[in-house]
């Protein structure tokens, strides 16, 4: 692979961008940003972005989330978040192109704030495309691959396992799509950011990711692999799940921790 994901200077280049999303969805696209600007307001209402396979412009129809994020001028409220949820299952219902629509909330404060610099900050910076409003990526800085940003974007693994582990053993949504997907797109990101600053690039590409941390961890490349294949999927038998979740996830935590560190504490 010969493209990492880097600018001339060996920043991280930002992924996305509107004149990348296909037709197919830009019907989509274009009525979100309408019901934003409806729903939400400029008295409330900083900035929009999309972010995901759509604005890389690899989204497949019938198969692909609709995920956006807006910041407010305001920490977001209980009521703020009713109606993202709707906002975002509306849109879901709409549009047979998405099979889901996810809106993630934050404050324009909490965007730019030193604890977010190198995990919320770095994920709108890099990761999104904007919709509406300004766009607050030119006040963050450019960030390169570094074991700084690994540890704030993934050093948090260990503490995601209990709860699938509480989840997978009730079965109620064993095998479920939301289990699915949440749990293998999380370690395909983080075995990715494990092997970040010595790959010395950047990618959202899960197949890539897998194969990337293959040539540092072969003995669990097999593992990874198959965390890649149910997360383009989103979808796995209560087995292959119990496997990811009770092997791969805690041994990835422990060597996270060691080559990086844990991440900083949040309130």
């Amino acid at each position: 692979m010969t493209d990492r994901g880097l600018d001339s200077d060996g920043y991280i280049a930002r992924e996305g961008a509107l004149s990348r999303v296909t037709d197919a969805f830009a019907p989509v696209v274009g009525a979100a940003r309408t019901r934003i600007a409806e729903s939400f307001g400029p008295a409330l209402l900083h900035s929009a972005y999309l972010y995901g396979s759509i604005p890389r412009g690899t989204a497949v129809p019938g198969r692909s989330d609709l995920d956006l994020l807006l910041a407010l001028r305001r920490e977001p409220t209980a009521a703020d978040r009713t109606a993202a949820t709707a906002l975002g299952a509306a849109l879901d219902a709409e549009f047979p192109q998405i099979v889901g629509g996810g809106v993630l909330l934050s404050s324009e404060a909490a965007v730019l704030s030193e604890l977010e610099r190198y995990d919320l900050g770095w994920f709108l910076a890099c990761l999104c495309t904007p919709l509406l409003g300004e766009d607050l990526a030119g006040r963050l800085p450019r960030y390169r691959p570094t074991s700084l940003l690994a540890r704030e974007t993934n050093g948090d693994l260990a503490a995601a396992i209990p709860g699938w582990r509480e989840r997978l053993a009730s079965g109620a949504d064993a095998g479920s799509r939301a289990l699915a997907r949440g749990v293998s797109r999380r370690l395909v990101r983080s075995g990715f950011t494990l092997v970040m600053p010595r790959w010395g690039g950047w990618t959202s590409d899960l197949t890539a990711s897998a194969e990337i941390f293959a040539r540092y961890y072969p003995e669990r490349a097999g593992q990874m692999r198959t965390a890649a294949a149910v997360a383009r999927t989103s979808a796995a038998e209560p087995a292959v799940l119990a496997l990811l979740i009770e092997d791969l996830a805690p041994w990835l935590a422990a060597e996270y921790t060691a080559v990086h560190g844990e991440k900083t504490p949040r309130g």
